[in-house]
């Protein structure tokens, strides 16, 4: 199991997010800085947030276990992702910071009106809720399988420390910190896919060890639906990353171009994170062909096969590293849960509804009340996630996604690209989303599936499979169906609606003019703290080349740090000329 090593790289990082969460209330004067940053982030910031936000511990659990399974299909999923942030890059991202609004559900009411905006905020708040119990059920499992404690003490632990770290800094406390993980996470996942390629005798080795259908996929499942599925998981990622509650990502961004440049920074990272993140658990399957065995304790072992290689190959420390950037992924996501959906709550009920008239510094208030809330309600969902032994995680979250998540995700794309849907085509079009996923699960069954192409009864993964593409391609084809027929009704839109429609496509389409909207920028002050905690961070990692490893091990650790300390010394210099020009 984990070395004591370990165990001071993940007390360490702990005091240091933890001092991350105080040093940023500086920055923290209104709601807009608690749950956007201000505006005022620059793209490799916004970049890296939006990369973080978009996976989570699930990657190296559930995911892990698809490819323990599988093998290299899993990828489709994250290459997928690089294609939704490309399209990003090249249109929504700049679209989405130009709504300048300080929550997503204020550019839903934009476009929508203040049903739609209602309608959504109490559609968002419970979705989220669910999403961040299944990230930190994820983050717990991984958790769990590193130390052996028990699953559930493991949710409440992990649970309450993102809660406190989320309370405490809002936005600019998660991004600084997924920031400096990220210079970490990423080497660290590369070192350790070297490692475990280096393990089973080096790639050549790897390719002739692994089974077959890991590179022949149609051996274990038809290729009518293994191409299906391919098609479905490109659709669901591209809505998923280009609707308009995702314009989250980008609200944050100093203006338009640092916008348009954090989402390609999204999208090379997730071209480069995939290729590397699933051969641990792909050597898994050779080396520990039965995880049940090293891992009693969890309901699906195989969840554990990105770890059980870490503790094999990887050097003293380094496994602690890795917990602590896979902690930090799924505190970013579980932002989703908490410091988002407490922005939807406060931004878009309480001072909509509730107290219009309510100040800054009482919005601040219950906005922390709010996160605190949500956080104990994210901890309960995700321990009753921990009890269904029957679902993996790999299939929970896909078929969430497809027959709950992507009915209200459809109209939040259209309506970005779309003027003449009327303001009820939002919320109908979700409706008749659910509606389909509804009849989709009841009727369209693996069995029906079956019995429609005289086929044999479809296996295990097979079912699975088509209940999520199913999902998918009914709710897209439909839903997109419902919203651009509600066109037809254009001319029924009253005068205000379209004034309304007009004055938001207006916005949306004119580039963010940062010193005459917002004024003075914190480019050097954002440069200096993120140069100062790098080369804390970087300084700490090197430290770590006096563990007791060997020779191999210590090049790693140094790899690791000199990425952290060259981005820092970088970083520091950015900062000390800004200050230089400014004076």
């Amino acid at each position: 199991m984990l070395s004591r090593y370990d165990y001071w790289v993940i007390g360490f990082y702990f005091v240091y997010m933890t001092l991350i969460g105080w040093i940023c209330r500086k920055f923290i004067r209104d709601t807009s800085d608690y749950f956007r940053g201000g505006g005022k982030m620059l793209w490799w910031m916004a970049g890296s947030a939006a990369f973080m936000m978009q996976f989570s511990a699930w990657t190296f659990t559930g995911a892990a276990s698809k490819a323990f399974e599988d093998g290299p299909v899993i990828m489709v999923l994250f290459f997928a992702n690089a294609v939704g942030f490309f399209f990003n890059y090249l249109l929504f991202a700049p679209l989405f910071r130009q709504t300048r609004m300080v929550t997503a559900l204020q550019a839903v009411r934009a476009r929508f009106g203040a049903a739609n905006e209602q309608f959504f905020t109490w559609l968002q708040i419970p979705l989220g809720v669910l999403y961040a119990g299944i990230w930190l059920n994820a983050l717990s499992v991984f958790i769990s399988a590193a130390f052996g404690f028990d699953l559930q003490t493991i949710v409440i632990v992990t649970g309450t420390v993102v809660l406190i770290m989320a309370v405490l800094g809002g936005s600019w406390a998660v991004v600084v910190g997924d920031f400096v993980q990220m210079l970490i996470l990423m080497p660290a996942a590369i070192v350790a896919a070297f490692l475990a390629i280096a393990h089973v005798g080096g790639w050549s080795a790897f390719v002739s060890k692994v089974p077959a259908h890991y590179f022949q996929w149609s051996e274990v499942a038809r290729s009518e639906i293994i191409w299906l599925w391919v098609i479905a998981i490109l659709i669901k990622q591209f809505i998923s990353t280009n609707n308009l509650l995702e314009a989250s990502r980008y609200l944050n961004a100093k203006d338009s171009r640092e916008a348009r440049w954090a989402g390609m920074l999204g999208c090379v990272l997730f071209i480069v994170g995939p290729l590397v993140w699933f051969i641990p658990p792909m050597v898994a399957r050779i080396t520990h062909g039965d995880l049940a065995t090293m891992f009693p304790h969890l309901n699906n072992p195989t969840e554990a096969a990105y770890v059980a290689t870490c503790l094999d190959t990887m050097p003293a420390g380094m496994v602690g590293l890795m917990i602590c950037g896979i902690f930090a992924t799924t505190m970013d996501s579980m932002d989703a849960g908490l410091n988002k959906n407490a922005g939807f709550f406060v931004k878009n009920f309480y001072h909509v509804v509730i107290r219009p008239q309510a100040k800054e510094s009482e919005q601040m208030l219950v906005s922390r009340i709010v996160t605190l809330i949500m956080g104990i309600l994210v901890i309960l969902a995700a321990l009753k996630f921990s009890t269904l032994k029957s679902l993996k995680l790999f299939d929970l979250m896909l078929q969430f996604g497809a027959l709950v998540a992507l009915p209200y995700s459809v109209p939040l794309v259209w309506g970005v690209l779309i003027k003449r849907a009327p303001a009820w085509a939002g919320w109908s079009t979700v409706l008749v989303g659910f509606a389909t996923s509804l009849l989709a699960n009841q009727y369209l069954t693996p069995k029906w599936l079956a019995g429609v192409m005289d086929w044999s009864e479809l296996n295990v993964r097979e079912g699975a499979d088509w209940t999520m593409l199913c999902g998918v391609l009914l709710n897209t084809i439909v839903g997109s169906v419902w919203f651009l027929g509600c066109c037809l009704f254009h001319r029924t839109r009253s005068e205000t609606e379209r004034a309304r429609v007009e004055e938001f496509f207006a916005q949306m389409k004119t580039p963010v003019d940062f010193k005459k909207e917002i004024g003075d920028d914190n480019d050097a002050q954002q440069c200096e703290l993120l140069g100062l905690l790098c080369l804390i961070y970087g300084g700490f990692v090197t430290l770590m080349v006096f563990i007791p490893n060997p020779i191999g091990g210590r090049i790693a650790i140094l790899a690791c740090a000199g990425m952290v300390l060259i981005v820092g010394a970088l970083l520091y210099r950015k900062a000390r000329k800004l200050k230089k020009a400014k004076s």
